[in-house]
């Protein structure tokens, strides 16, 4: 199992899965974008999470997306897979499938769609954790899945091992601390909304998960480090720059804005796949006027406007 101390830790972008014109995956620009972030500092990567677009690709497409990943990056950073089934059976296969191809760690929600009661979602996440040696992180993101994954379910999931780590994108900071006085270390919580994860950090989080940081690595890297060193002036000045892109990752529309952010500073493009389509109109003319302004006063580099 990957050592503890070394997942968890620093920022891991969200990944985005990037298509070609016709719709298929481009995979060639998608370990492009994935090294492309490794080289520009971050700790670790989440691959097929909300930002990569899980559950709008097929099984097969699944498993080539994260074996390019493992190809393109692997054993520089830890590799997360997102795991968002709508069964428990296909999530079962799938972190075998994973652990199989070489990821590191997995990142695990509810199952789709269904808003479970506590026992089932408990039962959910620890048939899929006893499924592989591979450490487990839990999703919790009441506002974008309906299901709160509460303390008597992470109760529930005490005696099993592997699940180790917590993803706690509610938008209520207290959660961080109750976490913290009901489990003390039993978990690793990453902060995972952007716009509260300097809160996050400062409450005891070890991480954040990052949607905004695929756009622009740099900062956020030196948001964290400046964090760690104890520099929190720098830390809140990076930030207060940072927060208007940030507040785009609390939006139903977060994919659409940050691939689109994402094509603007030239690493990426903007595609999605159906049911999701690019923005236009005065919210696509709003979010590219923002990245691009964030661009023009960026802290820790030159802006790279893409043509």
């Amino acid at each position: 199992m990957t050592d503890r101390k070394k997942l968890w830790r620093g920022v891991y972008p969200a990944a985005t899965t990037q298509f070609r014109a016709d719709g298929a995956i481009d995979i060639d620009a998608t370990q492009r974008v994935l090294s492309a972030l490794v080289e520009d500092g971050v700790d670790g990567l989440i691959l097929l999470g909300t930002c990569g677009e899980n559950n709008s690709l097929d099984a097969a497409e699944k498993l080539t997306v994260l074996r390019a990943g493992v190809e393109a990056v692997g054993g520089r950073v830890p590799l997360v897979a997102g795991v968002s089934e709508f069964t428990t059976r296909n999530a079962v296969a799938y972190v075998r499938d994973a652990e199989a191809i070489g990821l590191d760690a997995l990142m695990v929600l509810p199952a789709m769609v269904y808003v479970p009661t506590t026992a089932e979602l408990a039962a959910h996440f620890r048939a899929v954790a006893e499924a592989t040696a591979l450490p487990v992180m839990l999703y919790n993101n009441p506002p974008a899945y309906r299901v709160n994954v509460d303390f008597e379910t992470l109760e529930a999931l005490l005696p099993v091992k592997n699940v180790v780590a917590i993803k706690e994108s509610a938008p209520d900071t207290r959660r961080f601390t109750d976490l913290f006085n009901r489990f003390e270390d039993r978990f690793s919580v990453m902060a995972g909304l952007d716009d509260v994860a300097l809160e996050g950090l400062m409450l005891g989080a070890s991480g954040w998960v990052s949607g905004l940081t695929s756009a622009f690595p740099q900062e956020s890297v030196a948001l964290i480090a400046a964090y760690d060193r104890g520099d929190l002036e720098e830390a809140r000045r990076i930030y207060r720059w940072f927060m208007p892109l940030l507040h785009l990752d609390a939006e139903h529309d977060l994919v659409q804005s940050i691939k689109l952010a994402e094509e603007i500073m030239g690493r990426g493009s903007e595609r999605v796949r159906l049911p999701r389509l690019p923005l236009t109109g005065q919210r696509r003319s709003d979010v590219v006027a923002m990245v691009e302004e964030a661009a023009r006063t960026r802290p820790c580099a030159k802006a790279l406007i893409a043509s």
